[in-house]
């Protein structure tokens, strides 16, 4: 799953930063992101996502949901799997 897929499904909120303009690649993306455990500068590319104000990232939807919810690894895939369900 894409990372930007799994922001939207992970945030309580998330706004896509319209004034971003890429350097390296071109489909990179910034957003703004707010979940329980607080709010996120996120850049997404393909199945990559980095954090700009903790300087942090990784890659995968699994990854991103243990690091944006604090869940572990199984809760992860569960939240993630319980969550796309329900959007269709």
């Amino acid at each position: 799953m894409p990372s930007e897929v799994a922001l939207a499904l992970l945030a309580i909120d998330l706004k896509m930063d319209a004034g971003f303009v890429p350097l390296k690649d071109s489909t990179s993306r910034r957003w703004h992101a707010r979940t329980a455990r607080g709010e996120f500068e996120i850049i997404t590319t393909g199945m990559k996502w980095y954090d700009t104000r903790a300087k942090r990232g990784g890659g995968g939807a699994i990854d991103l949901a243990v690091y944006l919810c604090g869940l572990s690894f199984v809760d992860a895939v569960k939240s993630l799997m319980q969550r796309q369900c329900a959007h269709g």
